[in-house]
């Protein structure tokens, strides 16, 4: 199944959205909105799930990453962020990006890498999966915040999508 994020009014009949960036099209070991397999979360194995992106331009040296709760009792957490990804549009599943090609940040819990879904008790939480296709590599080292990855794409990215995840825990 094939998956176009964001967001669709009709004035946007293109394909490209209101910031003239081309959608990414997403396809994944979960549907848009569906819940995540809990082999991609903390009550599972914690791996890096599986991704398949249409629509990367050419133009397209790097793609980057960001994870991101929500709904989380704080506040955003950030799961995963991740920059330098060859821009293949085929990413298997993964236990760290040094396998996929790239480089990982710092998420909200201080650590390096992928950190799935793992919610308190209660309701689902929302997990969004964000790409973005750039037009240039990332020259970045050290303990990268998803600020300081979010900083060092502006102005470079030409494509973007989402699919959103949700998981929760009774």
């Amino acid at each position: 199944m094939i998956f176009l994020f964001g967001c669709f009014t009709p004035e946007r009949e293109n394909s490209t959205t209101a910031n003239n960036l081309t959608k990414l099209e997403i396809k994944s070991a979960f549907e848009n909105f569906a819940r995540i397999p809990k082999k991609y979360t903390c009550d599972g194995d914690n791996v890096i799930p599986s991704f398949e992106i249409s629509g990367i331009s050419p133009n397209a040296k790097s793609i980057a990453v960001i994870v991101e709760d929500p709904d989380a009792p704080s506040g955003l957490f950030v799961h995963w962020i991740a920059w330098n990804l060859p821009p293949t549009g085929r990413y298997p599943e993964a236990t760290d990006v040094s396998s996929l090609g790239g480089k990982e940040g710092v998420n909200s819990a201080g650590r390096y890498g992928y950190m799935g879904p793992c919610p308190p008790s209660g309701p689902a939480h929302r997990y969004f999966f964000k790409f973005y296709a750039l037009d240039s590599s990332l020259n970045l080292s050290g303990a990268v915040s998803r600020e300081h990855l979010l900083n060092a794409m502006n102005g470079h990215i030409i494509a973007e999508g989402e699919i959103v995840g949700k998981y929760g825990r009774n």
